[in-house]
């Protein structure tokens, strides 16, 4: 009898830990597979639990481990599908008088220009729960109107509140005695100060309301992992580990928490391999993730657009479409193939998982295409059924080549959204395919681009938890602080500012201050290492700069960063031998297609460099 993919998988990358505990785990919940490594470089990969991601954590942890782990460190969905799919709490809002449509009024930019259709996401804060009291603060911090006190009646099936004052980044006096009240009388309270302490009030209420709608459905989750293991730490969207109870008071935080995983450990690997600039292609079951590498180095943002609304928290830039092993194919009312955003996720999956999925997905039509091994045993589902996969996909009419040529369109699409939208031609780049459908799209894409090779990591298919373990402890802080770039104070700022970061994670860690500055009268800014670099940064991105002009700066960062608990360069190099297309190459944890023309050779960390004979 063969054994199961979950033992092959054991078996491949060494032997299970039987005598001793597993020091280190990295588990990755995705939105079919939750996916953990051992810093043995034993992986495990189990059937994600929507109902309740907790208990595929566990699963997964007991997968590998007999005793209690000294680390685990975690990358979740559970915050971006809450988000998405709008199961967050009933919130409401506290605001300054006169601004508590600050949220629906919005910006004036258009989502679509030439749509007259379009439509913006609704608040998530309906009218009827916004309130609004007195008090007020001047543009520079200084009161004007004292708070008197007053506090909204708040009804009863009120889950969260948000406070979002204005002016409350440059003095949170007032705001940090309405949340007191408000928490004093037993409400679950997210103050803007604690979440976004950045100006710009649109945004900044936005990202407190969204910490508030996310945090009643995140945090018992969060909280439920605390006994896995002796440390628990979760990554955030800017890609560092952070200790449970901060992911869970700042849930917002975590909106791309295991696609940065991802991009971090892919970096590493085509660095290692030669290629320090790169795209990395995560395609898992849910959706697919792309992100550009320049210098080794994943491209970072202070902000994301997350189902329309503006996080104003930092982050990888890391951009999301939703097509991946599990996207359902369709005939749309013209006739026309069309592959996702829906998704087959974990129950029932693929019809060829045999849970009694009927809808044909792009991972029936790999199967049905010899992409994958039609004798393919699944951790938790048995071996595939290449019988359903095939009449799922007759049953609707979709074609199997057809629905892989669509969803191939699809992912050429991102990743020239950060690429060529962004001034940076693909053809100097290499493309890094992870996740469990990646390396079974990625030549096809990198074809289409002309990039210079793909780079199929270890492990390629957990790659995201791999991330994970080899991710550092980091903490991010930011102060509006609305000054003349030459001001004689501002270095007093910063080095206050690095020393609260610096606490925060150890007094192992390094600390890197960057400042927000623009010329003065501009609207936007350039985040750079020093103000004397802003003119410089300012040529580069905009083709011009103005010599002489004043700099002003509006925030400063720091960002304090301790060692990763392991290394990616520590982790087993896997044996490899050279390939030529057409080939299916079988990892334990996915499929790798070698189309024709293409050959793959071993290199650096155990990664299979593929590239045009």
């Amino acid at each position: 009898m063969r054994p199961s993919f979950g033992a092959r998988m054991r078996n491949s990358f060494g032997a299970r830990m039987r005598d001793a505990a597993v020091v280190n785990l990295g588990v990755d919940t995705g939105g079919t597979f939750t996916d953990v490594v051992a810093n043995d470089g034993t992986i495990a990969k189990v059937t994600s639990t929507p109902a309740n991601p907790a208990d595929a954590v566990a699963h997964g942890v007991e997968a590998l481990s007999r005793e209690r782990p000294a680390l685990l460190a975690h990358g979740t969905t559970v915050a971006t599908n809450a988000l998405l799919e709008r199961r967050g709490a009933r919130v409401a809002l506290v605001a300054t008088r006169g601004f508590a449509d600050v949220i629906e009024i919005a910006r004036q930019a258009r989502p679509s220009l030439y749509d007259p259709f379009i439509d913006r996401p609704a608040p998530l804060v309906p009218r009827d729960l916004r309130f609004d009291i007195g008090g007020r603060l001047d543009a520079q911090g200084r009161e004007i109107e004292a708070w008197d006190g007053t506090l909204p009646a708040l009804s009863g099936d009120v889950d969260a509140v948000a406070v979002c004052l204005l002016h409350a980044d440059l003095d949170p006096t007032h705001e940090r005695a309405v949340a007191g009240a408000l928490r004093a009388r037993g409400y679950d309270v997210t103050a803007s100060h604690e979440v976004s302490p950045e100006f710009r009030e649109y945004e900044r209420m936005v990202t407190t309301v969204a910490n508030a709608y996310l945090r009643p459905a995140c945090a018992p989750y969060l909280e439920a992992l605390r006994d896995l293991a002796i440390e628990v730490l979760v990554m955030t969207s800017a890609g560092g580990l952070v200790p449970v109870g901060e992911a869970a008071r700042v849930p917002a935080a975590l909106l791309l928490s295991g696609p940065a995983g991802g991009a971090r450990a892919g970096a590493a690997v085509a660095a290692a391999c030669g290629y320090p600039d790169a795209v990395t292609f995560d395609m898992g079951g849910t959706s697919t993730d792309v992100c550009l590498v320049r210098g080794g180095v994943p491209e970072p943002a202070t902000g994301r657009n997350v189902a329309g609304f503006p996080v104003r928290l930092p982050a990888l830039d890391v951009h999301t479409i939703g097509a991946g092993g599990g996207s359902i194919a369709s005939l749309d009312a013209g006739g026309a193939l069309v592959v996702g955003p829906r998704s087959a996720g974990a129950v029932p999956g693929p019809a060829c998982y045999g849970r009694g999925g009927r809808l044909p997905t792009v991972t029936d039509a790999d199967l049905v295409l010899g992409r994958i091994p039609h004798d393919a045993v699944l951790s938790d589902l048995g071996r595939l059924d290449v019988a359903a996969a095939r009449d799922a996909l007759e049953r609707t009419g979709a074609d199997a080549a057809g629905v892989v040529k669509v969803v191939d369109a699809a992912m050429e699409e991102a990743v020239r959204a950060v690429t060529v939208a962004r001034g940076v031609n693909p053809r100097e780049l290499a493309l890094v395919a992870f996740g469990g459908a990646g390396p079974l799209h990625a030549c096809a894409v990198a074809d289409a681009l002309g990039m210079r090779a793909v780079i199929v990591p270890p492990r390629a298919g957990v790659l995201s938890a791999v991330g994970l373990l080899c991710s550092p402890r980091r903490r991010e802080l930011v102060r509006s602080y609305p000054t003349r770039a030459d001001d004689p104070s501002l270095p007093m700022v910063a080095t206050a500012l690095a020393d609260e970061a610096r606490a925060l994670v150890g007094a192992v860690a390094a600390v890197e201050i960057a400042y927000d500055c623009r010329y003065v009268g501009q609207s936007h800014e350039l985040t750079v290492v020093s103000p004397d670099d802003f003119p410089a940064v300012h040529e580069a991105r905009n083709g011009n700069a103005r010599p002489g002009a004043p700099i002003e700066v509006v925030a400063v960062r720091a960002r304090a960063t301790a060692p990763a608990p392991l290394d990616v360069v520590d982790l087993p190099a896997p044996a490899r031998t050279k390939v030529r297309g057409p080939a299916v190459l079988s990892e334990p944890d996915c499929t790798v297609w070698v189309p024709d023309g293409w050959i793959g050779a071993p290199r650096e960390l155990g990664a299979w460099v593929l590239e045009r004979g």
